[in-house]
């Protein structure tokens, strides 16, 4: 990693073509810590994502360089730009010092060379892919992955509770708190005691909380605090951890998961730890959406020894000021699991 601080940030024109038979096309090439991204100059949207391990040149030797991002891809990228050519002969030279020497059987030679490609991959993933990642993905793509991933809890906690009402209630819920953000909360009969995000805007409330409050407030609490955590921490990042590496690369260059890639992910997730949030920000969230914290902070700790903070610097210590549900709503919504 130290040897490439000088390439961070790094971009250059260059042409890219995306079949053979296709007119070249001109692209500002992004250098990153784990992909190359080649955007339109005029709009910088991207156009394509590559994994700079895998990158291969095609004319060593000659200028401009001709790269392509795998060997049975159709695309490739005609660069001029010494520096870029540097940067990426760098990534090259790292993959070729990790493959085999010559002489090897060839099963050899091909597994000694994917397995130096993962381990270059493995060296630049850290966060770096897993972040950038991220940061790209469309909201569709996140409520697909969140998809994925009730899927799998459902193997612990069972299928999401459905009533009518109790959907309904769901609903009256998040538009009170969130008016039109698109927040969706689902309720998990087992194996969630209190709450959780997930990327797209899904927030996951555990009945065991929802049965022991005695006022909307609880799960309302939970569902705020959740929402700020997730704009803190990214929820698509443990899920994209726990992907791999290969899988993040695939999505980022096609803009989806490989079937079962969130495979066995509901355990680790069910068990991670939610630490406390800090509070003043956290007071103004419940501000912000007119809601008492006082029975956040108790359903936290019931002594209140923890949560004092919540408590005593409650912004409506006289009660929540507008009704979250009414009262047939709220039994909807305590018995949405029948």
């Amino acid at each position: 990693m130290t040897a490439l601080k000088k390439y961070q940030r790094l971009e250059s024109p260059g042409l890219w073509r995306d079949t053979p038979e296709a007119q070249r096309r001109e692209v500002v090439v992004a250098f990153r810590e784990a992909t190359l991204v080649l955007s339109d100059p005029r709009t910088e949207l991207p156009l394509s994502h590559w994994s700079l391990p895998a990158v291969e040149r095609l004319n060593p030797g000659n200028l401009p360089a001709l790269y392509s991002p795998a060997p049975d891809s159709d695309e490739t990228l005609e660069v001029d730009d010494p520096d870029m050519i540097a940067a990426l002969e760098t990534i090259r030279g790292v993959v070729k010092r990790r493959s085999p020497r010559p002489g090897r059987l060839r099963g050899t030679l091909l597994g000694g060379g994917t397995l130096a490609i993962l381990a270059v991959g493995a060296f630049f993933l850290p966060d770096t892919l897993v972040r950038h990642t991220a940061s790209v993905l469309p909201s569709a793509t996140r409520a697909q992955i969140a998809e994925a991933a009730v899927a799998d809890l459902s193997r612990l906690t069972g299928a999401p509770c459905s009533t009518p009402l109790g959907n309904r209630a769901l609903g009256i819920l998040s538009e009170r708190l969130f008016g039109g953000a698109g927040v969706t909360l689902l309720v998990l009969r087992d194996g969630l005691p209190q709450a959780a995000a997930l990327p797209g805007n899904v927030i996951l409330l555990g009945l065991p909380m929802i049965e022991a409050a005695q006022t909307p407030e609880v799960p309302a609490g939970f569902a705020i605090a959740e929402t700020f955590r997730a704009q803190g921490e990214d929820p698509l990042l443990p899920l994209l951890r726990q992907a791999g590496f290969t899988a993040t690369v695939r999505l980022l260059t096609s803009g989806t998961l490989p079937e079962g890639a969130l495979a066995g992910m509901g355990e680790g997730f069910l068990a991670a730890p939610r630490p406390a949030l800090p509070e003043e920000p956290l007071l103004d969230r419940f501000e912000a959406a007119a809601v008492s914290s006082a029975p956040y902070g108790f359903a936290l700790d019931q002594t209140g020894e923890t949560t004092l903070g919540l408590i005593e610097a409650d912004p409506y210590r006289g009660g929540t000021p507008r009704e979250l549900l009414n009262a047939e709503d709220w039994a909807a919504l305590k018995a949405i699991c029948g």
